[in-house]
């Protein structure tokens, strides 16, 4: 099985979430059931069938998130010394020349990306492009909606 990047940080919020799964979600979903149970006849229980059903998903996401966490290799960004270059687990802020803008980006795991809190993953056209590139440099990178023009402002291990 090939191992699959995630940062330190990535590592410890995803391990918080599968724990509230176990630990909180499973047991309310298990009491939902057997309340529901009690109310008798099954074949046209709508609470039984739809808390089933929730069981189903928690169970699917915790088995998801432990399957990633056993192929996972977590990088420390933080241990590696800051060179400029991007790397994976580096956060990136750039220049968007085409919108006149700037833009930061952290390239994670994809079990931790998060686009709209500026966390991408390590397989967008985004993060692909920024992999190995320097401060200063310029780029532009091809993604399935238009070409972006960047210059790479600042990089650090944060």
């Amino acid at each position: 099985m090939n191992s699959v990047p995630i940062t330190k940080d990535g590592e410890k919020a995803i391990k918080e979430k599968l724990s509230q799964l176990k630990f909180i979600e499973r047991p309310k979903i298990s009491e939902a059931i057997a309340e529901a149970r009690a109310h008798g006849d099954l074949k046209e229980n709508a609470e039984y069938h739809a808390a089933k059903e929730l069981q189903g998903l928690v169970e699917a996401k915790i088995n998801e998130i432990e399957s990633a966490l056993s192929s996972a290799q977590v990088i420390d960004v933080k241990d590696i010394p800051e060179t400029g270059r991007v790397i994976f687990g580096s956060t990136v802020t750039l220049y968007n020349i085409d919108e006149d803008r700037e833009i930061t980006y952290k390239i994670v795991g994809n079990l931790e990306s998060d686009p709209d809190a500026g966390k991408i993953s390590i397989d967008t056209p985004i993060a692909k492009g920024l992999i190995g590139k320097h401060v200063d440099d310029e780029l532009i990178i091809d993604t399935p909606s238009k070409k972006l023009n960047f210059e790479v402002i600042d990089v650090k291990h944060l």
